[in-house]
C-alpha cells in the first residue's frame, strides 16, 4: 500500500509514521524537508514541498498516485479546499484529522461520532467543523473518498497536556503554584500517540470508512486534579495548585480561553465503539500513569535546566496574585 502522509513529524503524524513503516506500508512524507530532531521518524519517502504552495506541491506529486493521503495539518476550509484540488484522482481515500473539539457541548456522556458539531468559543473548532462540511459536500458531489477522523488530547514524550505545559513542571518543581482551571473535577481523555497509531492505521485502505467520521481515543478517564497528580507524584512532589475559574482566565488570556471555554472545562469522555468495529486491534493499553513516566524522564534530560516560558510565568504569576488578593478580599 503506498500512502502519503502531509506533514509527518508531529505529535499524531509521527507515531502513525514509525507504525506504518513497521507494518511494511510504503510511506511518504510531504513537507518542507525539515527534520525533527524531537521526532526522527527512519523509513519513509519525503517528497519536499510546502502544502500550502499548491503549484509546486501538484508538481512534485505528479507522477504519484497513492491509495491513501492523510492530512495532518490542515486547519482551515481552504486548506482543504487546497487538498481536494490536489489531490481528486490521485488517491483512493483522503483522510482527514479533525478534532473532537469539534463536538458540541454533550448533553449526555459518553460522546459518540453522531453527537453534533457546534462550538461557539473556539475558531480552531469552528474550522475543522467547516473543513468536515466540505469534504461532506464534495463527496455528494463528485464521490472524493474521504474520511474523517476526530483524536481527543493526544500527548507523546515530549508534551505536557496541561495548561502550562512544561511551565507547569518547572513551577512544581521549584515549589511554585500552578493554576488549574475550576475545580479540577470535570473529567477528560488523554491518549497516547502510539495508541491513536493503531487506529488510524488501521482505517488505511479500509474501504467501509468512506464518508464515515471517527473518534480515535483512550478509554482511560480522568479529572485534571487527578492528572496533575499524576504529574507532580512523578516529580516526587506536592503540588500547590490553585483552581480559577475558567471564565476568568478567558479573559486575562483570550487564546487559553477558548480551548478552555470550547473545550476542556466540560467532561468529554468518549465511545470508542465505532472505532473498534473497523479496526477489531485498537484497544488502547497506555494509562497516563505509564505516559507520564516518559514525559518526566524527556523533562529531566531535555528541558530540567531550561528557563520557563516567560510568557506562560507571567500569565500564571499575574492571575495567581490577583485572584488570591481577590479571594481574601471576598472571605
Amino acid at each position: 500500500m503506498k500512502v502519503l502522509f502531509i506533514g509527518g513529524t508531529g505529535v499524531l503524524s509521527s507515531a502513525c509514521s514509525e507504525l506504518a513503516i513497521f507494518r511494511g506500508i510504503d510511506l511518504y512524507h510531504l513537507n518542507r524537508g525539515l527534520s525533527s530532531s524531537i521526532r526522527n521518524v527512519q523509513g519513509m519517502k519525503t517528497i519536499i514541498a510546502d502544502i500550502r504552495d499548491v503549484e509546486v506541491t501538484r508538481k512534485e506529486i505528479e507522477p504519484f498516485h497513492f491509495d491513501v493521503v492523510v492530512d495532518f495539518i490542515a486547519f482551515e476550509p481552504q486548506h482543504i479546499v487546497n487538498d481536494i484540488n490536489l489531490f481528486a484522482g490521485k488517491t483512493d481515500q483522503f483522510i482527514f484529522i479533525s478534532s473532537a473539539s469539534a463536538y458540541q457541548v454533550p448533553e449526555k456522556l459518553p460522546v459518540t461520532e453522531d453527537t453534533p458539531l457546534d462550538n461557539p468559543f473556539w475558531e480552531y473548532s469552528r474550522n475543522k467543523i467547516a473543513c468536515e462540511n466540505i469534504l461532506k459536500e464534495t463527496y455528494l458531489k463528485s464521490g472524493f473518498p474521504y474520511t474523517i477522523v476526530r483524536p481527543s488530547h493526544t500527548y507523546d514524550k515530549t508534551t505536557v497536556p496541561t495548561m502550562g505545559g512544561f511551565t507547569d513542571l518547572q513551577r512544581m518543581q521549584k515549589k511554585l503554584p500552578v493554576v488549574i482551571h475550576g475545580e479540577g473535577t470535570s473529567l477528560w481523555t488523554l491518549t497516547h500517540n502510539t495508541d491513536f497509531a493503531v487506529g488510524l492505521i488501521g482505517l488505511l485502505g479500509n474501504k467501509e470508512a468512506i464518508n464515515e467520521a471517527f473518534q480515535i481515543t483512550s478509554d482511560e478517564w480522568l479529572s485534571w486534579n487527578q492528572i496533575y497528580k499524576i504529574l507532580a507524584d512523578e516529580l516526587n512532589v506536592i503540588p500547590e495548585i490553585v483552581h480559577i475559574p475558567s471564565e476568568i482566565i478567558a479573559k486575562y488570556n483570550k487564546d487559553l480561553g477558548a480551548g478552555l471555554l470550547g473545550d476542556k472545562m466540560h467532561s468529554m469522555l468518549f465511545d470508542n465503539s465505532k472505532i473498534k468495529r473497523f479496526v477489531p486491534d485498537y484497544n488502547p493499553t497506555i494509562k497516563f500513569k505509564d505516559g507520564v513516566k516518559e514525559i518526566i524522564k524527556w523533562y529531566k534530560e531535555n528541558t530540567f535546566n531550561e528557563g520557563v516560558d516567560k510568557n506562560m510565568n507571567d500569565f500564571m504569576e499575574k492571575i495567581i496574585a490577583d485572584y488570591t488578593a481577590f479571594s481574601s478580599a471576598i472571605n
